[in-house]
């Protein structure tokens, strides 16, 4: 398959934005491990938005490098390189990267007294959060991932050997028209009408009814629209400014709709369908942008792909900490929110550039691999 560097760059901004989505985190007034002091309501906005379509992107993402890596690999040596680059850094993290926000989380709610060491060697592994401390908080990404590589690895490799099969011919005739490509939202809409009321969003893997299945499904499509990937470009290139005006429309709709609408199965059911609409309609606008614009190879993408894999394990502890160091300072929003978010960049960097680049070990435990000529 072609290299598409528009894929890799978009990976690369989704997985940035996290840096800004989380520092926004300590801001704005929804529950989070540690708070500002002060939050501000008008945050919830930008918050919001993207709230609706960051984490959908990257399992699409997701999707889409499955397929492309399944298109040089064996499913054997495919299904090694996913535990090895998923399994052994989410244990990794568990147990040397997130126990640094639970120890922050407990010291700033009074739950813990002493230093760090003596809450790792002591309780940091103890109980399952919240009631306990063990847990993967940002991490939950990388089990999901390697489930949805597993489980639905039968299913991609039967519909590699038959890729002119009915169910494909469907999915082909649909990724080639700007209206068509609409009907992908169907299962994510009936997810949200039946069973998002009844499960919460957990992360927990488990018992994550609703994201778990919906999730699946986008990471099921990013790995469809590869495969049908000359009439997904062709649409992309020609359905950008219908991308744009469906999901500002939808998006304006949905928030009509969530703040002058009392709760019901009218409004469950309206606020669904436009809210997939628009979600899925801000994916195809990205996607597309990224293809027109980003599709070029570079030394500075190469850099990134493989960095931005520690730069994820890393960065919400290394936000966590900054913000807990800057809590009390008597700063507004503005300086706080720079000193976090570029701190959180170049302190990641730093360790990326100058420690985990440079030792083998770490380098498996982070999930990154060695520079290659592309």
């Amino acid at each position: 398959m072609e290299r598409r560097y528009d894929i890799d760059w978009l990976r690369v901004l989704a997985f940035a934005l996290l840096i800004i989505y989380h520092t926004g985190m300590f801001f704005v007034p929804w529950g989070w491990h540690i708070k500002n002091p002060e939050t501000y309501e008008w945050l919830k906005g930008p918050m919001l938005f993207m709230n609706r379509w960051r984490m959908p992107l990257l399992f699409i993402i997701s999707g889409m490098g499955t397929s492309f890596s399944l298109g040089k690999r064996s499913p054997a040596t495919f299904s090694a390189e996913r535990i090895k680059t998923l399994l052994i850094p989410l244990i990794f993290g568990m147990i040397m990267i997130t126990p640094a926000q639970v120890y922050a989380e407990r010291v700033v709610n009074g739950e813990f007294h002493g230093s760090y060491l003596e809450f790792w060697s002591t309780v940091a592994f103890r109980g399952v959060y919240p009631e306990g401390n063990l847990t993967w908080h940002h991490l939950w990404f990388l089990p999901y991932i390697l489930l949805f590589s597993l489980a639905l690895l039968p299913l991609f490799l039967w519909i590699r050997k038959r890729p002119q099969n009915g169910f494909m011919r469907l999915v082909n005739r649909l990724a080639a028209s700007p209206v068509l490509i609409y009907w992908f939202i169907l299962p994510l809409v009936l997810l949200e009408v039946f069973v998002d009321p009844f499960f919460p969003v957990t992360h927990a893997l488990i018992d994550d009814w609703f994201y778990l299945p919906y999730n699946a499904f986008l990471f099921f499509y990013g790995f469809l629209l590869i495969q049908v990937r000359e009439s997904f470009w062709a649409t992309l290139a020609k359905g950008q400014k219908t991308f744009l005006i469906t999901g500002l429309l939808a998006y304006s709709l949905f928030l009509i709709i969530r703040a002058n609408f009392e709760d019901g199965i009218a409004r469950h059911i309206t606020e669904a369908i436009i809210n997939q609409t628009s979600v899925w309609s801000w994916l195809l606008l990205w996607f597309s942008l990224s293809a027109r614009y980003l599709n070029r190879k570079s030394k500075a993408i190469a850099y990134w792909n493989r960095a931005v894999y520690p730069f994820y394990i890393l960065h919400q502890t290394v936000i966590i900490l900054l913000a807990w160091w800057l809590m009390d300072t008597p700063w507004g929003l503005a300086p706080k929110f720079i000193l976090i978010s570029v701190g959180t960049f170049l302190i990641c960097w730093a360790l990326y550039e100058f420690i985990i680049k440079r030792n083998k070990i770490l380098m498996l435990v982070m999930g990154t691999r060695e520079a290659r000529k592309e």
